[in-house]
């Protein structure tokens, strides 16, 4: 378990993903993390976030990505996506994710995503929900909005 890390997500490296040194290429992290936070809100936060988009209610979009490569992974490794907020804004979330490889403590790749919420029916950004941040904040035990 990653020190501080309440979710994570399972996946398997797959042929498709390595390229010509046989590791992992560099873009694929960017969809391992995408899985990984569309799973911490549905599974981690119980929202669904494709009901709360078409109604207009939330969505968000990425802003800004941070990644830092420390290792890489192999065909056929089963690697835990482990992701958290960091922090909330007015419209924006920070969230902090580390890709560790099974069986291992070292982090593979650590990364920072600043997503802004955004409502899809006006194509504008929006102050993050009150409803959204207490669920995050109920999650993560703590207070986020700094």
């Amino acid at each position: 378990m990653a020190e501080g890390f309440r979710f994570s997500h399972r996946l398997k490296v797959r042929y498709s993903e390595i390229d010509g040194q046989k590791i992992v290429f560099n873009a694929h992290y960017l969809t391992y993390l995408d899985v990984a936070i569309t799973e911490y809100f549905q599974e981690g936060l119980e929202m669904d976030v494709m009901s709360l988009a078409e109604q207009g209610e939330f969505d968000f979009v990425v802003a800004k990505t941070t990644l830092e490569y420390k290792g890489s992974a192999r065909l056929n490794d089963w690697l835990n996506v482990w992701c958290r907020t960091s922090k909330i804004g007015n419209s924006s979330m920070t969230m902090e994710f580390q890709i560790i490889r099974e069986e291992e403590s070292t982090p593979l790749l650590e990364a920072e995503i600043i997503y802004v919420s955004y409502n899809p029916l006006t194509q504008m950004k929006q102050p993050v929900p009150g409803f959204v941040r207490e669920r995050i904040e109920k999650f993560e035990g703590k207070e986020l909005t700094k």
